[in-house]
């Protein structure tokens, strides 16, 4: 974004940018909502609280979001690095081993 030396005060926006920027925060979200998603259904086959058609439909599920995932983040050029948020001193948002 650039000030605008005309009065008024406007300022230009790459809309491609703010797209990409939203996007990627969409994804960051989605992403940590698939991961935890992902470590409660680990935890709900290990305790064997599911069927084995039950495993195999949410080992599925899993499968075809992280899919959607890799679909989307290439179609933005994002790399799952980017989604990865750096919260200072808390550290990143998400574990490393994804990013």
């Amino acid at each position: 974004m650039t000030p605008d030396p005309r009065p008024g005060g406007r300022i230009d926006i790459d809309r491609d940018a703010v797209r990409r920027d939203l996007m990627k925060l969409v994804l960051t979200i989605v992403e940590l909502l698939r991961q935890l998603m992902e470590r409660q259904a680990l935890r709900r086959v290990e305790q064997g609280d599911l069927t084995e058609d039950e495993v195999e439909d949410l080992g599925t599920a899993l499968m075809h979001l992280e899919e959607a995932m890799d679909e989307l983040t290439a179609e933005f050029g994002l790399t799952a690095a980017d989604l990865n948020l750096e919260l200072g001193p808390l550290g990143p948002l998400l574990p490393r081993h994804r990013s």
